[in-house]
């Protein structure tokens, strides 16, 4: 397909295709990637490419041991990665590498993708893995963006792509308020379930700022949503999986036979083990339970504004006691001017062609144009129940927010239908969208990669944050697009980097960035609660309290339960023996721009 065509295509939709979109953001989506194609100047290297095999794998027996695989699955679902490698987009993204990768592109790059239907297959797969020691990369529907998409982190990995062909909703229990699903179910997916059931009305579904990932692999790195069910992790209860050596387990009450709890209970009895196969490489989970949010009997969306950057700590201080008393409902959002401006979708070249970050009083000229106004801190909030309820609870959150001084309340009814406000206020709602990433247009060839660290609810900490994004992103010519993510007890400022992929000076500039405000916000104490590929030895390694306990604990439940190392290797910066020692490390002292080792140990016996 050449790039015009990929362009024209028509994009996928339900339930032709198990990662299209829901026919109601048909026209939306077609809007939003017109938008990505016009910006894209990146050419495709239109040439065929010899598969990247594994270090420490022959490229005979490599090829050897794929054929043994296409007998077991059949040759159809095993795809060798010899084509050029197409970006997509969104909807129609790769599941062979990174399609906003901030290293080279031949590097974050899988040696060929396999297609299981069944959780038999994929112990298939991982015995096949140990008999050769193939490192295999399982992905549930690859649209991880800004933390490494579709890539696996060790080059020349098998790509174990669960979600193509098991993307089944096996259940939803109505009088539970629950679901099980397979990893190529997305938010969409389930959403549209609920829709041609006719059970929306009774249940929502959370959904993150975009619906088009899957559930499972949203939950099972602790991805968030934005309703009262917004911590994902927390709100899951059973699971299936299966281990690095084959065997399968459930957790919970899924390991006691004939048991009708296993979505309503998530402990079960012994060790809660379930937390282990989050960001981690410790098994493949092939299916989920998920609790779903009862229909609060109605909900109305909320937007203020506040006009200095000073305000953010006395801003979050208010928040923090309405948040833990739940009067502030969902994860709601707090975010600056600056990205406020991007999401209007239009490249920066609209607004500001000089170099180094857009001036602020470019940001804020640009923004007393909008519907919304000027302003430096927008807040999004959902309130829900009847109408009475809300009332009482807006009139009390109106009055400490207006202790701001220059705090303005939008009003919804003079917003046009396409302003950011009708975008939240539709995920709030549990009803996945697809307008989140029109920031990214504001680089060509747009990418993003992301700060995410994790921090108390305190104005201090908030402007400690802050500040050390907006000095970093300064000494780098970076424009700053912080948002803070407001959970029970903790924030997450989710710092999103916006680089042109395609110009390699700007995505150095990008990840030097990157690397330093990790480094020193932990030193002040602010670890990241998720991270990109090219970070997560970094990241790990700032978890490094009493000698890097951690770090070693985890070494050995990888190295009881995956003892050939095959699974993952270096997710979350967790590398299995045989790879331990041989370089693969990747952080700020590493200059060569690679992602590979000197190679890896032999069989673990």
């Amino acid at each position: 397909m050449s790039f015009s065509a990929e362009a024209a295509s028509e994009v996928p939709t339900l339930p032709e295709v198990h990662s299209g979109i829901p026919k109601y953001l048909f026209e939306k989506a077609t809007r939003a990637k017109n938008a990505v194609f016009d910006g894209r100047s990146k050419h495709l290297k239109e040439r065929q490419r010899l598969p990247v095999v594994p270090l420490g794998i022959e490229r005979e027996d490599f090829y050897n041991a794929l054929e043994e695989l296409k007998e077991k699955l059949d040759a159809e679902h095993v795809e060798v990665n010899d084509k050029p490698l197409r970006d997509g987009w969104y909807m129609e993204h790769p599941n062979t590498h990174d399609m906003m990768t901030i290293l080279d592109e031949e590097e974050f790059v899988a040696s060929a993708v396999v297609y299981p239907s069944t959780t038999e297959e994929v112990q298939e797969i991982v015995k096949w893995a140990n008999k050769f020691l193939i490192p295999i990369f399982p992905i549930s529907m690859g649209r991880n963006l800004g933390y490494g998409g579709a890539a696996p982190r060790v080059r020349g990995s098998v790509t174990v792509d669960l979600g193509k062909r098991m993307n089944k909703i096996l259940n939803i229990n109505p009088e539970d308020y629950t679901c099980l699903v397979e990893p190529g179910v997305s938010f969409y997916a389930l959403y549209d379930e609920l829709e041609k059931k006719g059970l929306r009305d009774y249940m929502w579904i959370d959904t993150p700022d975009l619906g088009g990932g899957s559930i499972i692999g949203n939950t099972v790195d602790r991805g968030v949503g934005y309703t009262p069910y917004g911590d994902h992790w927390a709100c899951h209860s059973g699971l299936e999986v299966v281990l690095p050596t084959g065997e399968v387990i459930r957790t919970a009450m899924g390991a006691l036979p004939g048991n009708n709890t296993w979505q309503v209970f998530p402990y079960g009895f012994g060790p809660y083990c379930d937390g282990i196969f989050s960001q981690s490489n410790f098994g493949i989970v092939t299916k989920m339970g998920m609790t779903l949010m009862p229909n609060p009997g109605g909900y109305e969306s909320f937007m203020y504004t506040f006009p200095n950057e000073q305000d953010l700590a006395p801003l979050i201080d208010i928040i923090r006691p309405l948040r833990i008393a739940s009067m502030l409902e969902n994860v709601a959002q707090l975010r600056h001017v600056t990205q406020s401006l991007a999401v209007s979708g239009l490249p920066r070249s609209k607004f500001f062609s000089g170099t180094g970050p857009i001036p602020e009083d470019i940001v804020h000229a640009e923004a007393s144009k909008s519907y919304v106004g000027d302003h430096t801190w927008a807040y999004y909030g959902m309130s829900y129940g009847p109408a009475h309820i809300r009332a009482h609870k807006l009139a009390l959150i109106d009055a400490e927010f207006h202790k701001i001084p220059g705090c303005r309340k939008i009003d919804p009814s003079k917003l046009p239908e396409d302003e950011y406000f009708w975008s939240r206020d539709r995920i709030a709602a549990g009803i996945p969208d697809i307008h989140e990433l029109r920031w990214v247009n504001w680089a060509p060839n747009g990418s993003h990669i992301a700060f995410s660290p994790v921090s108390p609810i305190r104005g201090t900490d908030a402007t400690q944050l802050f500040e050390l994004g907006k000095k970093i992103h300064g000494k780098y010519d970076i424009d700053f697009f912080p948002a803070f993510c407001v959970g029970l007890r903790e924030m997450h400022l989710i710092v999103e980097i916006v680089f042109d992929r395609d110009d390699p000076a700007e995505k150095k500039r990008a990840l030097d960035c990157l690397r330093e405000m990790v480094d020193e916000a932990a030193d002040k104490g602010y670890g990241e609660y998720r991270t990109h590929l090219v970070l997560m030895d970094q990241v790990a390694g700032t978890y490094s309290w009493n000698d890097g306990a951690l770090a070693k604990f985890n070494e050995r439940l990888k190295d009881a339960l995956d003892p050939n190392g095959i699974l993952a290797p270096g997710r979350c910066g967790i590398w299995g023996k045989r790879y331990r020692g041989f370089g693969w490390e990747m952080g700020r002292e590493r200059e060569d721009g690679g992602s590979e080792g000197r190679g890896v140990g032999p069989r673990v016996e």
